[in-house]
């Protein structure tokens, strides 16, 4: 398939003519580090415009005026001759080719509750968030299909091991673009690369999104396992062992023939769990070290998923009654407040 055609918008009116280039227009929906860094890299492209909506008024005037987020990644200059920065969500998506909804998934009921199923039809949605809805326990584009009517071919999620700080830092990154569509992952793989993102496209949408939620969970184990002083030999068995217990669940969930090897899922989990820019490792190792649960939140001020994940998929997993000891690890001590040391000597007993 020609790139060139994949760029070209489904928008009558957007159709090429002698004197008018055509853009496909992407809506990025949040004001984090991630939303930051995917408006960096959809900026890349020549045939992108961009409306991005932050929660923040004070943020959308500070972007417009100085061409940077003020909170996160500051170090990123927005081109503001292609991002144009927006207070109001209907207006950013209402002539959207691709929203991209890339805020917390413990706050996307917020925005999404301003949304009316008709203003999403027509429009490719995608999912940048590696998350559930908590309490619903489902992923985040199954709630775009049940609450907000979007057809599942019309659904699409970034995933792969991708730090926001490194796009910042136009280090080589690799993500995968995942959907029910083979062409609708296709036409977005394009739109996200560029000179140093390297996008590909595939059709286990439901189990990357499992994976990337299950990732963030056991990124907090291996926190907790720094902060009571485990060491690299320890994780590393930790790891492997976790890989193990994610299969588990995606067979039991959504059995597939997948190569869990592959970057999306194998390459995800690795990067989350040993980069220092992971905030779900990073929270792990402050829980470890004896910070409750609110005192890391405050003290981090960034959000880190695995903390409301693992609820979800420990009830899930009431249901299914995969064996997940790291998982069960996590989620008692963080929501039945047992001392990490004694969950970790259960743990250290149980890996192989």
């Amino acid at each position: 398939m020609n790139p060139e055609n994949l760029l070209i918008s489904p928008n009558p009116e957007q159709h090429p003519t002698a004197d008018k280039p055509v853009y496909v227009r992407v809506a990025v929906i949040g004001g984090g580090s991630w939303a930051t860094a995917i408006v960096k890299i959809l900026s890349e492209n020549a045939k992108v415009k961009l409306r991005w909506w932050l929660r923040n008024p004070d943020d959308v005037r500070y972007v417009k005026t100085y061409g940077h987020n003020p909170k996160y990644l500051s170090d990123i200059q927005v081109n503001l001759r292609k991002v144009k920065p927006q207070k109001k969500l209907r207006k950013a998506i209402h002539d959207a080719d691709f929203v991209v909804f890339a805020v917390p998934a413990a706050f996307l009921l917020e925005v999404l509750e301003q949304l009316e199923p008709e203003q999403l039809v027509g429009k490719t949605v995608v999912s940048a968030i590696k998350g559930m809805i908590p309490n619903e326990n489902i992923l985040i584009t199954e709630y775009l299909t049940k609450h907000l009517q979007v057809p599942a071919d019309r659904l699409v999620a970034i995933t792969g091991p991708c730090h926001a700080e490194e796009v910042a830092l136009e280090k080589q990154s690799y993500l995968t673009i995942a959907s029910h569509s083979t062409a609708e992952a296709e036409r977005f793989a394009a739109l996200m690369t560029c000179r140093f993102v390297k996008a590909s496209s595939m059709d286990d949408l439901t189990g990357v999104e499992y994976c990337a939620v299950l990732k963030n969970i056991i990124a907090i184990a291996c926190g907790i396992a720094r902060g009571t002083n485990y060491g690299d030999n320890f994780q590393a068995v930790l790891v492997a062992n976790a890989m193990e217990e994610i299969d588990r669940f995606l067979e039991a969930i959504h059995p597939l023939d997948r190569d869990m090897h592959a970057s999306p899922y194998l390459g995800d989990l690795l990067v989350t769990c040993y980069s220092q820019y992971s905030r779900n490792r990073t929270f792990g190792n402050m829980i470890g070290r004896g910070y409750s649960v609110k005192a890391a939140q405050l003290e981090m001020n960034m959000v880190a998923e695995g903390y409301y994940a693992v609820k979800s998929i420990y009830e899930i997993n009431k249901v299914l009654g995969v064996n997940m000891p790291i998982t069960n690890m996590v989620y008692h001590v963080l929501y039945e407040r047992i001392a990490p040391m004694v969950e970790m000597k259960i743990i250290q007993a149980l890996l192989r």
